[in-house]
């Protein structure tokens, strides 16, 4: 549909399943083991019970506490509490659930009742039904309005345009009415149609579009010419969803072939997504060195490596900010930390921990903390977040001028900022630098293996 940005994450093809998010996530099918003897089934014999226990599980099997609050005595003695209980509707089920994982102070482990587990499971393909368009809630007027369509979208064939209000939905006013519950109305299954009403400079419009299944691309990328004439390759990473990772390789093979001199990689305000995502997009600028580690409850679990097939190895600057989590943090940590790329910004959100998503038997789902991650150097920066190389920040004022057009420009301030930091790289390098990297046998591991 594409009516909601950021949109995250990957589609959950079975029922009962496991995806890990670094914010959001990496997709992957699991088993789930029973934990119960069969002394306990007739605790859950009934649907509503089911449910809270498999939620009750999970986190006994896979929780990294994060907080102190969590112990397995206190969460067995919890699950007998809960499931003493009568409960006459799936509604008071799920505030039980809910109460359950409350207790564990982690606001990334959470619950999903079934339509929210959709939504979810929507926002993460990369890939959506519905006519394309991305709306936003006027500040001032509290209207719908039109960020914009997605190129080749119905919205876009249609002629819908920025800055259009939309006054109703298939014939229901959007008076008082969230983004998420236009979202609801807008999407749909592919080939039916819905009815918009929109408002353009005074004039009011009836748009019928048709739905149908819209890719989204994750990455823009553009040449930027600076004063002296350097040709910098600018390419901004909207989020971590299944195609980023092809977009970026896409973008990169692109401005590769235009000659471009170095890069500018905007991160900033993307929140987050896949892993794998993540480790691939570093892949292809790092040919060597640790990328990323995770910790769980056990110790380091996983390592994952550069493998030799970069794309470019030009002179790169990496901008981020406060809104620059999970797998942005990933990315701009291995660059940092492998000396290949200098960060430009401010200093990013600290999300820290992986969670994975699981489904439950009744079409809800939940999200549990199951590790940290660590940067290529042992970091943990969970809560305190990647800090730039070269301080860039963007004034209260200047965020309000600069609109969604203006980044990556000469009135985009930390761009500006990006910008001379990479001339000066440009300079230095005659437009190519060979990363200086840590011994991949040493840098991460023991590092991560003392916390």
């Amino acid at each position: 549909m594409g009516t909601r940005a950021p949109l995250i994450g990957s589609i959950l093809k079975k029922r009962r399943s496991l995806l890990v998010l670094v914010g959001f996530g990496a997709c992957g099918l699991v088993a789930v083991p029973p934990l119960l003897a069969p002394s306990a089934a007739s605790l859950v014999n009934d649907s509503p019970k089911e449910v809270i226990d498999q939620t009750w599980q999970i986190v006994f099997r896979d929780y990294l506490d994060i907080n102190g609050k969590y112990t397995p005595d206190k969460w067995r003695n919890l699950r007998r509490q809960v499931l003493s209980k009568t409960y006459g509707s799936t509604k008071e089920s799920y505030e039980a659930i809910r109460g359950m994982l409350a207790s564990l102070d982690d606001p990334y482990t959470r619950f999903m009742d079934p339509r929210e587990f959709k939504e979810m499971q929507i926002d993460t393909s990369g890939e959506l039904t519905g006519v394309g368009i991305q709306l936003s809630l006027d500040k001032d007027t509290k209207e719908l309005v039109v960020v914009s369509p997605i190129e080749g979208s119905p919205a876009s064939r249609a002629g819908v345009m920025p800055k259009d209000v939309i006054l109703s939905i298939d014939g229901k006013s959007t008076k008082g009415m969230s983004t998420e519950d236009a979202v609801k109305l807008i999407r749909g299954q592919a080939g039916s149609t819905v009815n918009l009403q929109l408002r353009r400079e005074g004039k009011v419009l009836d748009t019928p579009l048709v739905r149908e299944r819209i890719e989204l691309h994750a990455v823009e990328h553009q040449i930027n010419t600076s004063s002296d004439g350097t040709r910098i390759g600018y390419i901004r990473l909207k989020q971590f969803n299944a195609n980023a990772a092809k977009d970026m390789a896409a973008a990169l093979k692109d401005l590769e072939a235009k000659n471009v001199q170095g890069y500018v990689l905007d991160l900033r305000s993307n929140p987050g997504g896949l892993l794998v995502a993540s480790v691939a997009i570093a892949r292809q600028w790092l040919d060597e060195g640790v990328i990323v580690s995770t910790k769980t409850r056990e110790g380091i679990q996983d390592v994952k490596r550069a493998n030799g097939r970069a794309i470019t190895q030009r002179p790169l600057v990496v901008l981020v900010n406060g809104g620059s989590a999970s797998a942005s943090e990933i990315l701009s940590g291995a660059l940092q930390d492998n000396h290949r790329a200098v960060v430009v910004g401010e200093t990013t959100f600290g999300k820290g921990l992986v969670q994975s998503v699981r489904g439950l038997s009744d079409g809800s789902g939940m999200t549990v903390t199951i590790a940290k991650y660590l940067t290529p150097s042992g970091r943990d920066i969970h809560k305190h977040g990647i800090d730039p190389d070269v301080r860039a920040k963007l004034s209260a004022t200047d965020a309000q001028k600069l609109r969604l057009e203006d980044l990556g420009t000469s009135k985009d301030s930390q761009y500006r900022a990006a910008e001379s930091n990479l001339l000066k790289q440009v300079k230095g390098t005659n437009g190519v630098t060979k990363a200086k990297l840590y011994d991949p046998t040493s840098a991460n591991l023991p590092a991560a293996l003392k916390r």
